[in-house]
């Protein structure tokens, strides 16, 4: 996902262009192999770098052309990277993505701040979720309490209180159990709509066994990924039940994912809470009637308070990207566990 945006001053934002181009079967192959541990040798991890570096940097230069915009005009690219290892309890606590920066830069001419875990893992957060100080920035209201639940691949939280410092955390899978399940099963990469989902029926018994999880009983903050909610795990969970069908078992992570999150939602502080839904998990409706039943209403999405669901994450990105040249923290201590603001990102020049 890339955006173009325009940050003029304190709340004068607008996206101007925004561009999708999805991962081949065989770069997601490479991902997967590398976050999985099933081929991460500096080899693999050095060439995909290089790689997805240059991908983004394509990505980067198809949104600027929508836009009408040369690369001389825009001031900087802010670039996540694609992350593939996040160990934030290590004893040496780390993250890592990539997509590597310095060719982003050299290809587009532009200059890329990028990096941006390391610093408020080096103060002592753990480097995600990131997105809740973008989300305070823009969504923030002085009289409603309102919650930004995003749902990519792993689901987190914002709250953000009318009158007092926000809280954010991961609440645990999004859609990641999702799709690894549908690509073993039917080699899809995700469960368009929650369509196969919707054919099968849970099972309270996996759910019950999936909820045991110490993360999700955990206080925030914290943060979560792939490493920990993966088909191993779910495996591991399904030899103490036994067999079940596919679809019941997809049917059953859309359930975790669902409760997860409303469990989580159930335990902010805040009355009367507005609660409103980002990221790609807003297209499986599956997954949000599931929502929508254990909450006892429906949740709205972000577009209603100024920003379409699918370009939060990105814009975020841009903002953060923002923020670091203009030598302003990006992260939240309250959301990160880090021991004060910090500014985010190392920057490329052009």
């Amino acid at each position: 996902d890339a955006v173009v945006v325009s940050i003029a001053a304190e709340s004068k934002f607008s996206v101007v262009a925004t561009h999708a181009e999805p991962f081949t079967a065989a770069i997601a192959d490479r991902i997967h192999a590398i976050a999985d541990g099933t081929n991460d040798t500096l080899d693999a991890y050095g060439a995909l770098d290089m790689e997805l570096g240059t991908l983004f940097a394509q990505a980067a230069l198809a949104v600027s052309k929508k836009a009408g915009l040369q690369p001389r005009e825009i001031v900087a690219i802010g670039s996540h990277g694609q992350t593939v290892r996040h160990r934030p309890g290590n004893k040496w606590p780390f993250s890592l993505q990539i997509g590597n920066p310095s060719m982003i830069a050299q290809c587009t001419g532009i200059t890329t701040v990028a990096d941006f875990r390391a610093r408020d893992i080096a103060a002592g957060g753990q480097g995600a979720p990131l997105v809740p100080a973008f989300h305070r920035w823009l969504f923030h209201s002085a009289k409603k309490n309102r919650a930004i639940v995003n749902i990519g691949g792993i689901a987190n939280v914002t709250f953000l209180p009318a009158g007092s410092a926000a809280i954010g955390f991961d609440t645990g899978p999004g859609n990641t159990l999702l799709d690894q399940w549908i690509r073993r099963h039917l080699g899809k990469d995700r469960d368009e709509n929650g369509a196969w989902a919707a054919t099968g029926k849970t099972s309270n018994e996996l759910l019950r066994q999936l909820l045991l999880d110490r993360y999700f009983s955990a206080p925030a903050p914290k943060s979560t990924g792939r490493e920990h909610f993966n088909i191993t795990w779910l495996e591991t969970a399904l030899k103490k039940i036994g067999s079940l069908a596919a679809q019941d078992v997809q049917a059953t992570l859309t359930e975790l994912t669902a409760q997860s999150i409303a469990d989580a939602l159930a335990k902010l502080p805040g009355k009367d809470l507005e609660i409103y839904l980002c990221g790609g998990g807003v297209h499986n409706a599956t997954l949000v009637r599931s929502l929508q039943r254990l909450l006892g209403r429906s949740p709205e999405i972000t577009s209603s308070i100024g920003l379409d669901p699918d370009w939060v994450e990105a814009c975020a990105f841009a903002w953060l990207a923002h923020c670091a040249l203009e030598k302003l923290p990006g992260n939240i201590p309250s959301v990160t566990g880090a021991n004060q603001a910090v500014i985010l990102g190392g920057i490329y020049p052009a």
